[in-house]
C-alpha cells in the first residue's frame, strides 16, 4: 500500500493505491492516528487507487471516524471503485460515511 499527503487549505488529503487489507490496514491506521494527534480534523481519504478493501480496512476508515468525531472532525471519501463502493454498500458504510466522487468534491464540502 502506498500513502500519500498533501494538505488542501484546511484538508488533510490521504490518497491510498494498493490493497487495503489486513497487511496494509497497521499502516494506514498509523497515518491516520498521526494526523488526527497533531491536530488535524479535517481528513479526506481518496480511495481512487484501492482496487481491493477488506474488513480491516473498513475498521480502519470507522476506528478514525470515531476519534475525529470525539474533537468535532470528520472523514469523508472520494473516489471508490465499484468493487469498493459494494464492500461499502454490503457492509452499510455508505450510510456512516460521506462520499464523493472527485477530489474537488469533496474538499469542497469541508
Amino acid at each position: 500500500m502506498q500513502i500519500t499527503q498533501k494538505q488542501e487549505g484546511e484538508v488533510h488529503i490521504f490518497s491510498l493505491n494498493g490493497r487495503f487489507d489486513a497487511h496494509s490496514a497497521g499502516n494506514v491506521e498509523n497515518e491516520l492516528n498521526l494526523a488526527i494527534s497533531k491536530g488535524e480534523h479535517n481528513l479526506l481519504v481518496d480511495l481512487d487507487g484501492v482496487e481491493y478493501i477488506s474488513s480491516a480496512g473498513l475498521r480502519v476508515l470507522l476506528a478514525a471516524s470515531k476519534k475525529l468525531k470525539k474533537g468535532k472532525g470528520e472523514i469523508k471519501l472520494c473516489c471508490l471503485k465499484p468493487y469498493v463502493k459494494e464492500v461499502f454498500d454490503i457492509a452499510g458504510f455508505t450510510q456512516i460515511f460521506k462520499i464523493y466522487n472527485t477530489v474537488e468534491e469533496a474538499t469542497q464540502s469541508f
